[in-house]
């Protein structure tokens, strides 16, 4: 028997069965940590005690604000006008 997986009863899950539901528990804003399996795991708490850190940390990662219409305008204006420069400059440089 797997070191992983707890003991078998009527009213808990195995490992597999808690990791295949575990999506949908953290989807659904449940507190995963008070869970009957992950009480009775350490597997599956680590699990889910690593997966509540990485989650932290990633929104660490996202921006505050998203920058406004004119940032992605002003963005696209000076694109076009560096391209616009290339295409009509005199080039005054031979080969």
């Amino acid at each position: 028997m797997s070191g992983s997986r707890q003991k078998p009863d009527r009213d808990s899950m195995n490992c597999a069965e808690f990791q295949e539901k575990l999506p949908e528990l953290f989807e659904s804003g449940a507190n995963v940590g008070q869970e009957t399996h992950v009480q009775g795991c350490e597997t599956c708490s680590a699990l889910v005690r690593d997966l509540e850190y990485i989650a932290s940390q990633a929104k660490l990662l996202l921006p505050i604000h998203d920058p406004s219409p004119a940032v992605w305008d002003n963005i696209q204006s000076a694109i076009r006008g560096n391209t616009e420069q290339k295409v009509t400059a005199p080039s005054g440089k031979r080969p």
